[in-house]
């Protein structure tokens, strides 16, 4: 060590020692396994496979879709694009859709929605109405009413009648102002025909 010590100088020994330090605390994790989601070419078949490198990946989605590994190239399915590095697959997120392609085959953009993946529409509307009740000496309970269109756009209202008391109550109000304007519009229509009758006497 002396010997060392003596031919190289000491900032030369630092320098080397740090660099030691720096490779030691810039080792990698092992990577995690990540799902995802490959179809073949014409987008017929789909299977989900989790892997934790790309050779990981050709390898089980050969297995799984019955292919020679050689002759597999994975690439994106929304545009295309090669996965063929493993620092770029490290890079794709977790449930990224990948298409397969044997020798040959080649990427085409995706025509619509595939069959499987399109929302069967067989109704236009739905209308629903739910009666029920909070508490068991309510008068008439609660309505729920829910409209929706398509399956997708959905609207629900929902009303609640008070109880038996408040309810009857604002009904006799209603009842009320009811016969109020009918025995005014009496006293106006029968004091118009007594002035009409007495014109012609």
């Amino acid at each position: 060590m002396d010997l060392v010590r003596a031919l190289a100088p000491v900032s030369l020994l630092r320098s080397v020692s740090s660099l030691g330090l720096s490779l030691t605390r810039h080792v990698l994790p092992p990577a995690k396994a990540r799902p995802f989601k490959i179809c073949t070419h014409n987008r017929c078949r789909r299977r989900g496979v989790v892997a934790t490198s790309l050779d990981d990946l050709v390898s089980k989605t050969a297995g799984v879709f019955l292919l020679t590994c050689h002759l597999v190239t994975l690439v994106l399915e929304e545009d295309g694009t090669v996965v063929d590095t493993e620092a770029f697959f490290q890079s794709l997120p977790a449930n990224t859709q990948l298409m397969v392609l044997e020798r040959g085959q080649k990427w085409t953009q995706s025509k619509g929605l595939p069959r499987f993946r399109r929302r069967r529409r067989n109704k236009i509307a739905r209308l629903c109405f739910d009666l029920y009740k909070d508490d068991p000496d309510d008068f008439i309970g609660c309505l729920t009413i829910r409209a929706s269109l398509y399956d997708a756009y959905t609207l629900s209202y929902d009303i609640r009648f008070t109880r038996a008391e408040e309810t009857v109550k604002s009904i006799l109000r209603c009842l009320t102002y009811v016969s109020q304007a009918t025995g005014h519009l009496l006293l106006c229509g029968s004091s118009c025909l007594l002035q009409y009758v007495g014109e012609d006497d």
